[in-house]
């Protein structure tokens, strides 16, 4: 079947996501939706977005809870409800892990975050770790350019506290130090100057830029070769940037990445 062809049946299943973030939608629903067989459906799924489908939706839920907490009054019980969670406590937890900040907290800061740090599976350089990681950011002509954040993260959805990162003030080098030992994907996205104060999902998708580059594994005392990566428009196939993005309006720029 041509690419094409998988990516429209891909596509689908999404827009039916999109359309069901606060009902039960189980890995059947969505083969009979693609029209494929569930486990042919779901390998699919994952060639076409880096990701499965129960990770794809759980993105999307938390990327609509984003939107709520910035664009209306309802209370963080009511939006976790819409977006499909019986537990607020578990919604709760859920979208600290995944964005950064507690809902409340992201509410406060208008969908944004003072600081961005290393998650917990790289607070510490593991002993003997001296794994550098340096690479290029390439922005093609037709994109407007940005500030970059570049971020080192064990799965290809940009969710959670990042083990390594770095912010550019635009395309061009970047150099990621201590990287830990193990697989990880390095997840860069630009937003256009000017646009600094919109969070990430609310209105901007379309100006975003993305690129990625593993998974690369990272062992003790290996030299990492460098990453070449040319950033495209953000689309639909993409899993949703879940983490709240760093708040550059206050000239914060270096972030203390280990």
């Amino acid at each position: 079947m041509p690419t094409t062809a998988i990516e429209t049946a891909v596509l689908r299943v999404i827009d039916e996501m999109h359309a069901n973030l606060g009902q039960e939608l189980t890995i059947d629903d969505m083969a009979r939706t693609a029209m494929f067989s569930k486990f042919h459906f779901t390998r699919v799924f994952r060639d076409v977005t880096g990701t499965s489908p129960g990770r794809f939706l759980s993105a999307l839920r938390l990327q609509e809870a984003k939107r709520l907490l910035l664009e209306t009054d309802f209370s963080v019980a009511d939006i976790s409800s819409q977006v499909g969670y019986s537990s607020v406590g578990t919604f709760s937890s859920r979208f600290k892990a995944c964005v950064g900040v507690s809902p409340s907290m992201f509410r406060e800061l208008d969908g944004f975050t003072p600081e961005i740090g290393p998650g917990a599976l790289g607070d510490a350089p593991a002993e003997g770790s001296h794994g550098v990681l340096r690479g290029r950011v390439h922005l093609p002509e037709d994109r407007e350019p940005g500030h970059c954040f570049v971020g080192l993260f064990p799965t290809p959805v940009p969710q959670g506290q990042p083990a390594r990162c770095a912010v550019l003030d635009g395309p061009g080098p970047f150099e990621l130090a201590d990287v830990p030992p193990g697989t990880w994907y390095v997840l860069v996205h630009s937003v256009p100057y000017g646009y600094e104060h919109l969070p990430s999902g609310t209105g901007t998708d379309d100006v975003v830029s993305v690129g990625s580059y593993g998974p690369v594994t990272a062992h003790e005392d290996t030299l990492l070769m460098p990453a070449e990566i040319p950033l495209r428009p953000l689309d639909d196939l993409d899993p949703p940037i879940l983490l709240a993005l760093l708040d550059l309006r206050t000239d914060v720029l270096d972030l203390i990445a280990g």
